[in-house]
């Protein structure tokens, strides 16, 4: 990851307040699955 990338990821985490829900999804395997976190990286839940 070059340093521009890095700057830009740095920025988002920064924005990132206690009223954003962040999702993660992986749909690469039969099973997909979904994961939801807080703003600090609590996770709230799992669902696959």
């Amino acid at each position: 990851m070059n340093f521009k990338m890095q700057d830009k990821q740095n920025q988002l985490i920064e924005r990132t307040s206690d009223t954003h829900l962040i999702v993660g999804v992986d749909i690469a395997q039969q099973l997909h699955v979904a994961r939801a976190v807080n703003f600090r990286g609590t996770l709230l839940r799992t669902k696959g």
